[in-house]
């Protein structure tokens, strides 16, 4: 177990020396990455590098999988999360996550975001915390009429609002975002990075995405992962978003932001 003076105040979360097998291929190798407090931080690098890896590792979402394994820390409030005696659902109530694919339960919209503080145990107003997700969803007013309707009859955008919604209500302290907006029209996107900047007003935001344009409107901090001559995915580089995208200082890093690879 890490102290927690090994953890930075200002850090949401830490990757130390995180390695990552699938079987007998190391996935992702060697890293070191902290994460801001109420900071977006954007994940980019070609595909297969590794960033979705290492966003399922910031919630144990690679324990599914049953031949992933996992070296290295991740601490959270200065504890390793990979520690024994951390339960991996505690985890992923604190460190939500919202999918590249829309994907609401097949219940009703008030249902959708109500499932997950009931499973909690939550003894609160669920009418109220159904209503304040759903508005910091920036949902509500689209859907305050029609709360019994099917998730499913919401376009896609609002479908990925409502799970946005969904991953609000167990309060947790960190989003993450695998490419959230890859399967949306530019229109929904564009809301989904709006909502995006707002939510980080009161949460932690590490995203995943294959858009650099949207990397350099919506984080505060970039890292950018590639690939070795094995197909392991390494951290290149990382800094505030503005220095990577004007002042790279790895080649390679300049080559892909360019588009001369990638």
């Amino acid at each position: 177990m890490a102290d927690q003076s090994s953890s930075n105040g200002h850090y949401a979360i830490e990757a130390k020396n995180l390695n990552v097998f699938y079987g007998d291929f190391h996935a992702v190798k060697d890293v070191n990455l902290t994460v801001e407090k109420n900071k977006i931080t954007a994940l980019i690098g070609p595909s297969g590098c590794g960033k979705s890896t290492v966003l399922r590792c910031f919630n144990r979402m690679n324990d599914l999988i049953p031949v992933a394994r996992i070296q290295g820390d991740v601490l959270f409030h200065g504890k390793n999360i990979y520690d024994p005696d951390v339960d991996p659902v505690q985890v992923r109530r604190r460190i939500g996550m919202v999918f590249q694919k829309p994907n609401p339960f097949p219940k009703s919209i008030y249902d959708n975001v109500a499932w997950g503080a009931k499973i909690n145990g939550f003894k609160g107003d669920l009418d109220e915390l159904v209503r304040t997700s759903l508005e910091g969803a920036a949902l509500w007013d689209e859907v305050k009429d029609k709360l019994d309707a099917n998730g499913y009859s919401l376009s896609g955008g609002q479908q990925q609002r409502l799970c946005i919604a969904r991953a609000l209500a167990v309060r947790p302290d960190i989003i993450l975002m695998d490419e959230p907006t890859s399967a949306l029209d530019p229109i929904a996107s564009l809301r989904i990075e709006e909502l995006m900047i707002q939510l980080a007003e009161q949460y932690t935001i590490i995203v995943v995405t294959h858009n650099m344009q949207q990397a350099a409107r919506v984080s505060d901090y970039t890292a950018f992962f590639t690939v070795d001559e094995g197909r392991t995915g390494y951290l290149e580089e990382f800094a505030p978003t503005e220095e990577l995208f004007t002042t790279p200082r790895s080649r390679i890093t300049e080559d892909y932001i360019t588009g001369r690879f990638g």
